[in-house]
C-alpha cells in the first residue's frame, strides 16, 4: 500500500528533513512540499489523491489549525488526514480533535517519524478493508451471478474467458472476462497475480515453494515477470489459520 502525502511547514530546514523522511518510507509517496497553508490548500484542490498531511501548527497567514479544520469542513466525503509537527506541545489536545493521527514534537528524529508514519499506514489499511468489495459479479449461463470473494480459490484464463474456481464448488464459474479486467475487480490485500494466467486468492495458499504455490490440490507456477510480487508475498505469506 502507498500513501499519497504532502509536507506542509514555513520553516526550510524542517520542510525539507521531512521531505527526507518520507523518501526513507516504502510505504510514503511525497506528492508535494509546501512552505506555508495557502499553497497547501491549492495543491490538495491539485491532488485529489492526496490522504496525509503532515502538517506544522505555527505558520504564518493560515495556522495548521485553521487549515486542518478547513480541509474537513470544505469536502466531508474526501478523506485526508494529519500528523501535526509543532515544537508546542499546548495545541495536541487541539489537533486530535481535527482527525490528527499523530502528534510530532519539535525536534523529532525518524524513529519518531517512522512510529506516526506506521500508526497511519494501519490506519489506511483498516479504512481500505472496511470499504473493499464483498462480492463479484459477473454474467455466466446467461445470467447474472453475485460470487462471494471470500469463496474464491483461484481465477484461470482462457483467452478471452475466465474461470473462477469456488470452495464448495465442483466446476469453476466461466464468464467472458479477461483476467487484466478481473485483476481490477479484486482487492489486492486479498488476491495476487503470479502468473500472466493465473490470480490466486492469499489466505487460500496451502503451500508454496521457490517456484510455484498450492491451492488445494492444483499447483500454480509463478512466472518471471511477477518474480518481484512473489518475492513480496513470500514474506508476508502464513498457512491459514496460524
Amino acid at each position: 500500500m502507498t500513501i499519497n502525502c504532502i509536507a506542509v511547514d514555513d520553516e526550510p530546514v524542517a520542510l525539507e528533513m521531512i521531505a527526507a523522511y518520507v523518501a526513507k518510507t516504502p510505504f510514503l509517496k511525497l506528492v508535494d512540499k509546501c512552505a506555508s497553508a495557502i499553497k497547501a490548500l491549492t495543491v490538495l484542490d491539485e491532488h485529489p489523491e492526496i490522504q496525509l498531511v503532515f502538517l506544522d501548527i505555527k505558520m504564518a497567514d493560515l495556522n495548521g489549525l485553521e487549515f486542518a479544520g478547513r480541509i474537513n469542513r470544505s469536502d466531508t466525503r474526501r478523506l485526508v488526514r494529519f500528523v501535526f509537527t509543532t515544537a508546542f506541545d499546548q495545541y495536541a489536545l487541539e489537533g486530535h480533535k481535527l482527525a490528527a493521527l499523530d502528534y510530532l514534537l519539535k525536534p523529532f528524529n525518524f524513529a519518531d517519524f517512522t512510529r506516526a508514519a506506521n500508526r497511519a499506514l494501519e490506519y489506511f489499511k483498516l479504512l481500505e478493508q472496511e470499504h473493499e468489495p464483498q462480492y463479484l459479479h459477473v454474467y455466466a449461463n446467461y445470467q447474472q451471478v453475485r460470487i462471494d470473494m471470500a469463496q474464491i480459490l483461484y481465477v484461470e484464463s482462457m483467452a478471452d474467458y475466465i474461470k473462477i474456481y469456488l470452495e464448495d464448488h465442483a466446476k469453476p464459474v466461466m464468464t467472458l472476462m479477461t483476467l487484466k479486467v478481473v485483476e481490477q475487480k479484486l482487492p489486492t490485500t486479498h488476491f495476487v497475480r503470479l502468473h500472466r494466467s493465473f490470480i490466486v486468492a492469499k489466505n487460500k495458499v496451502t503451500a508454496i515453494t521457490k517456484a510455484s504455490v498450492q491451492v488445494g490440490q492444483t499447483t500454480i507456477p509463478v512466472t518471471e515477470p511477477y518474480r518481484e510480487v512473489f518475492g513480496n508475498f513470500m514474506k508476508s505469506w502464513r498457512l491459514p489459520g496460524s
